[in-house]
């Protein structure tokens, strides 16, 4: 029922229900009202005088005609105090008959008005501050994503004969990451990564990429779809590639998160260990002079090293482990790494005379052990090498067989 309340007569409201034993219509039930409470309560709280001094509302009545039998509900508004609204709604259940039908009628209940309208005010204030919240939060977070990217925009270059795009720091940095798509490159510049550059496809950009992977220390970070796989297998046939980056399976380096892209660059794996892992073939060296192979072919002149059972003890323990154990001339370690952190941490460490680890031997490991003084290096395989010094022992799983 649609009622009109004037604001000012109405404090309460009063709501019966009327079942009469006949057909009777609305004004039936109003004059039948007016008639039996006539006189009853006396001059104060007659209802003709009540509602002449507006302290008592329209009577407004709905009712339904069905088998014979009428039923409804009656509301009355009023602006009285509760004493005499309770003695008017009391009054009500006193009405018996509805034009010739018997009736009766029951109060329902006597609802405060005001409190009702406090609880639709509260509620309404609710919705609006929830939106005026999410609106702040939308815009804020607009406004700091915009001027994100604008910053971004700004930093993104293009770099090199082949104009990959890339962040601003390729050429003062030391290592870069490659990525697919210009997309990439700004994911990771907004979380402060710089060093970053874009291939574009699968067309490896030769000028640029693959003369950079040849100065730097080169990581590839792909997506992790089949989109990103074949990009990777190009990158590490064509340029020089030291570790392998993936972003979880199905997801794409443009959209994760800063948490996802950091543990994705920090799990990452030598290049020659992925490759050997998924049956992926390398760049290929160029041939080998004769002083080269005479290097190689004294790894197998080298006698096995006196603590062997040792070493083979070690290697066994940390098969699968993607492990590296660390120790000095007198055969004590040193300490213990995931094998991803093997090349930086041996940069970093002193009297290191063996390593031993769940992994590839690469060119590069190589290099730096002979950097360190490294005497001997045992490795899960031989990876593609191409010079070993005559200063280190190279020893395999097979060797120590």
């Amino acid at each position: 029922m649609s009622i009109v309340l004037d604001p000012s007569t109405t404090k309460y409201m009063i709501k019966a229900h009327i079942k009469a034993e006949g057909i009777v219509e609305k004004s039936d039930v109003v004059g039948a009202i007016f008639g039996q409470t006539e006189g009853l309560l006396g001059d104060e709280l007659d209802l003709r005088e009540l509602q002449r001094s507006a302290r008592v509302g329209r009577i407004e009545v709905e009712i339904e005609a069905r088998n014979g039998k009428s039923e409804g509900t009656i509301l009355i508004p009023t602006s009285t105090d509760k004493v005499d609204t309770a003695i008017l709604a009391a009054a009500l259940e006193s009405i018996d008959r509805v034009g010739p039908c018997k009736a009766k009628i029951t109060i329902d209940e006597i609802e405060d008005v005001r409190v009702a309208k406090r609880k639709k005010i509260v509620e309404r204030a609710r919705e609006l501050l929830g939106k005026i919240l999410e609106e702040s939060k939308i815009e804020g977070a607009s406004i700091s994503d915009n001027v994100r990217q604008a910053l971004n925009v700004e930093e993104i270059e293009y770099y090199g004969p082949d104009r990959c795009p890339a962040g601003p720091n390729i050429d003062s940095s030391d290592s870069i990451i490659i990525v697919e798509g210009r997309r990439d490159v700004l994911n990771l510049l907004k979380y402060g990564i710089k060093n970053v550059i874009a291939v574009g496809g699968t067309n490896i950009p030769k000028k640029t990429i693959i003369d950079l992977s040849k100065e730097k220390i080169t990581t590839a970070f792909v997506d992790g779809d089949r989109g990103g796989e074949l990009i990777l297998k190009e990158l590490l046939q064509v340029a020089e590639i030291d570790f392998v980056a993936r972003a979880p399976p199905t997801r794409e380096v443009e959209e994760i998160p800063q948490k996802l892209i950091m543990k994705a660059l920090k799990n990452k794996i030598p290049a020659e260990q992925y490759a050997e892992m998924y049956g992926i073939e390398l760049k290929k060296e160029e041939k080998k002079t004769n002083e080269t192979q005479g290097e190689l072919h004294h790894k197998e002149e080298f006698t096995l090293p006196e603590n062997i059972e040792n070493c083979k003890k070690i290697l066994k323990d940390l098969s699968g482990s993607l492990k590296a154990v660390l120790l000095d001339r007198q055969g004590k370690e040193l300490r213990k790494i995931p094998v991803r952190e093997l090349t930086d941490k041996l940069k970093k460490s002193k009297n290191v005379s063996t390593i031993i680890f769940d992994g590839v031997i690469t060119q590069r490991l190589i290099d730096i052990a002979n950097e360190q003084n490294v005497q001997t290096i045992v490795g899960m395989k031989l990876g593609n090498v191409t010079k070993i010094p005559t200063t280190i022992k190279i020893y395999t799983k097979e060797d120590l067989q």
